[in-house]
């Protein structure tokens, strides 16, 4: 029986700092050891909301700026986490660091997304070989270098896997909302639906002064305005064909205010409707494929309102959060960037051309040696 050790490290749209995970793989399978989300410091938190408000792609200056407190940060992380559980960084096989994506724009003349977080400080401030850098390959190849999520839930999750006879789906639910279809073949899958959480933690954010809608609360409160749904809906993403990804470079309080203009409605209705562009855009994608059964996973499923409208919406589908696969679906990526790395390393080539359209399978991530 196989065992490794591995970490994995994101921070994802909502910016608020590093999820870490200390995984261990029996054979195939993930095991959560420990795991965190270790807040931002002011200057980071500030220099981020900063690169979001400007909307535009950041300079190199800024880059430059951000890469190495970054990186800094994500070192102390798997440092703290390590210390947490009792574990000497001498066990661990590798780590798996997404870093922070500060911009995506897969559909430009010159397609680019960009991580900071240096991988080679990384390795050398924690002394573990550490992989980086997962989305350039796949961009190189042609592919829109998101989501790569789906590679691990068909991995995890296949119908042919487990018990499940028919067609399967995984739904994350992070600042940005993206699905995976399982085919019972083994084959995937996969794209960004649009928004999940981002427009509404901005919205309570410029309104109520929190991080996020606790349960969905404010949400449930209010009325959803349906011309307002049906002109957000109207947007083309909603309706281009896969692959396709996006994040806030795109789903925004700029794009948001231009929904808004020439609105006046309450602001608890806004939120009602925030949700419900979720929940509506989500299922309208889910209900193209038909799947047995959905699992969720991300923020998002601790949003009851959400996860109620999501249901209310695929009444024949069953919901199901991935803690019935025995995965807490807080960790599912910091879990993603552990395999990513345990596949780098061991020198396996990932097929994504029917998530993103890259052209041939490749080696996701440049690994970096502590020495």
């Amino acid at each position: 029986m196989s065992r490794e050790l591995f970490i994995g490290m994101i921070s994802g749209t909502s910016r608020d700092g590093a999820d870490v995970a200390l995984v261990r793989f029996t054979d195939d399978w993930p095991e959560v050891l420990e795991a965190d989300c270790v807040p931002y410091p002011p200057d980071i938190a500030t220099g981020l909301q900063e690169l979001v408000a400007a909307r535009r792609r950041p300079t190199p200056e800024e880059r430059i700026a951000l890469d190495q407190p970054l990186a800094n940060h994500f070192s102390r992380a798997a440092i703290f986490l390590l210390e947490k559980a009792g574990v000497n960084p001498e066990e661990v096989t590798a780590i798996g660091s997404h870093g922070q994506t500060v911009w995506h724009d897969p559909e430009s003349e010159n397609p680019e997304t960009i991580q900071l977080g240096n991988p080679e400080s990384i390795a050398k401030q924690t002394g573990i070989v550490t992989v980086g850098d997962f989305r350039q390959a796949d961009m190189q190849a042609g592919g829109q270098g998101a989501p790569l999520a789906p590679l691990l839930h068909r991995a995890l999750f296949s119908p042919a896997i487990h018990s499940g006879s028919g067609r399967g789906a995984v739904l994350n639910l992070g600042g940005i909302a993206n699905l995976s279809v399982l085919g019972i073949s083994g084959s995937v899958s996969g794209f960004d639906t649009g928004p999940a959480n981002c427009l509404m933690d901005a919205w309570i954010g410029a309104n109520l002064n929190q991080a996020f809608d606790r349960d969905g609360c404010w949400a449930a409160s209010g009325q959803v305005s349906t011309r307002l749904l049906k002109n957000m809906l109207s947007d083309p993403y909603f309706s281009k064909n896969a692959p396709k990804s996006t994040g806030i470079e795109y789903f925004n309080t700029a794009w948001l205010e231009q929904q808004l203009h020439g609105e006046n409605l309450d602001a608890a209705d806004v939120q009602a409707t925030l949700a419900e562009l979720t929940a509506v855009s989500v299922t309208d994608q889910i209900q193209r494929f038909s799947p047995e059964e959905v699992l969720v996973c991300g923020g998002g499923t601790h949003n009851s309102h959400l996860m109620q409208r999501l249901q209310a919406n695929l009444p024949s589908v069953p919901l199901r959060s991935t803690a019935t696969r025995g995965l807490d679906p807080d960790w599912i990526e910091a879990i993603l960037f552990a395999w990513l790395a345990r596949e780098r390393l061991a020198g396996r080539l990932l097929d994504t051309g029917s998530i993103t359209g890259a052209r041939e399978p490749m080696l996701l991530g440049k690994i970096s040696q502590p020495g």
